[in-house]
């Protein structure tokens, strides 16, 4: 009876602790995708250089685009479902996505402000006497502070959280909150772009 009244408490806090997580084998910055991060740089580059309000208008949409669906399918798809699932399994599919994001935020980012702000330019819509230029100061304020939140908590959340789960005793506690504020974050970024559907239609309207 003793030993069984001594291992009871042992039990209770086993089973009211975190589920432990196995390390995993996984590269915090995927190496393969490196070449595709250069080549698009390199395109956009090219686009600044050549000026052409063509290549400027396609890299600046398609980077906005995939920066928008992105934010918002983390925080209103992908969020409800990481945050049902246990915590292995959400380590283990964050060992998975996360990698990737490394990458594509950051790009999706810097193709999308490069871009924009040279095809802005060769337009005249960043000019004082332009009509609309208002509303191109107000795009500008939206986009800059979700880039800010994207590289400044964003990427570093994103960067803590593959951090820790690389360890050989990865904290559960530590990787749920840092994961909570990537997905809050991202969610937040989300409800901003729908301020800058607005600013674009507008200016594309006139």
């Amino acid at each position: 009876m003793a030993s069984a009244t001594v291992s009871t408490p042992g039990v209770a806090a086993a089973a009211g602790a975190p589920p432990a997580i196995r390390p995993l084998d996984f590269q915090i910055v995927p190496r393969r995708g490196l070449p595709i991060v250069a080549f698009v740089l390199v395109v956009v580059v090219v686009a600044i250089a050549v000026n052409d309000v063509w290549p400027l208008m396609f890299l600046h949409v398609v980077a906005g685009a995939t920066w928008t669906v992105i934010d918002l399918f983390l925080g209103f798809v992908l969020g409800p479902i990481i945050g049902s699932m246990s915590v292995p399994a959400r380590a283990e599919f964050t060992s998975r996505l996360m990698p990737k994001m490394v990458l594509i935020m950051p790009t999706a980012v810097t193709v999308t402000l490069a871009a924009g702000w040279q095809l802005s330019t060769n337009l005249g819509t960043n000019q004082v006497g332009y009509a609309l230029h208002g509303w191109v100061v107000a795009s500008f304020i939206v986009v800059g502070v979700m880039s800010v939140i994207a590289l400044g908590l964003l990427e570093p959340a994103n960067i803590a959280v593959l951090t820790e789960m690389k360890k050989p005793r990865p904290n559960p506690e530590v990787i749920e909150r840092l994961m909570k504020r990537f997905i809050y974050t991202a969610g937040a970024t989300g409800l901003m772009q729908v301020a800058t559907f607005v600013i674009m239609t507008k200016l594309a309207t006139g």
